[in-house]
C-alpha cells in the first residue's frame, strides 16, 4: 500500500482528512474516486471544503499535478462542485 502523501497534490493536511474518513492509502482513494472522497470529507469533517480540495483529489487519483489537468476536466469538476447543496 502506498502512502497518500506520495500522490501529487496530497499534503499532510489532506492525508489526515482522508484518514479521518476511512481512506488510509492511495489504493483506497483510487478505488473510491475523488468525488466520493470529497463528499466524505465535506459531509463528515469540513462542510466548507472547497473546489481546490476536489481538484487536488482528482489530480491525486489520476497521478497528475494540477497544472496537467485539462481545462474541460477542470470545468467538469467545477460544475459538479457547484451542483452540490450549499452547506
Amino acid at each position: 500500500m502506498s502512502s497518500l502523501t506520495d500522490l501529487p497534490e496530497i499534503g499532510p493536511v489532506t492525508a489526515k482528512q482522508l484518514g479521518a474518513v476511512g481512506i488510509g492509502d492511495a489504493e483506497t482513494l483510487r478505488e473510491l474516486g475523488a468525488r466520493e472522497a470529497f463528499s466524505r470529507i465535506r459531509g463528515e469533517l469540513d462542510p466548507g471544503a472547497c473546489l481546490q480540495l476536489l481538484t487536488g483529489l482528482e489530480c491525486a487519483v489520476r497521478g497528475i499535478t494540477a497544472a496537467a489537468l485539462a481545462p474541460d476536466e477542470r470545468a467538469e469538476l467545477r460544475s459538479w462542485f457547484r451542483a452540490l447543496p450549499v452547506p
